[in-house]
């Protein structure tokens, strides 16, 4: 009997590549950049505005957008 890994079956381990890994990272940044913004959006009605925490999510999300669009170019070399 046979043992083969499930993803290598072609004998080459097709992983998941920069450009995939960069357009995942930018939509992930910028779905949820737009969402923490669009929570403040709504509760209008609450005081305070944008708090350190939803400032920090903010900070971050955009980074990690930020990295994801500078993986794009990178092309087809595995992650």
């Amino acid at each position: 009997m046979m043992l083969t890994k499930l993803g290598a079956m072609n004998g080459q381990d097709s992983g998941i590549t920069k450009r995939q890994l960069g357009v995942f990272m930018a939509l992930v940044g910028s779905i949820g950049f737009v969402a923490v913004l669009a929570i403040d959006i709504v509760d209008v009605g609450r005081q305070g505005g944008i708090g350190p925490a939803q400032f920090t999510a903010l900070g971050l999300l955009a980074a990690g957008a930020v990295i994801g669009l500078t993986l794009i170019p990178l092309g087809d070399a595995p992650a």
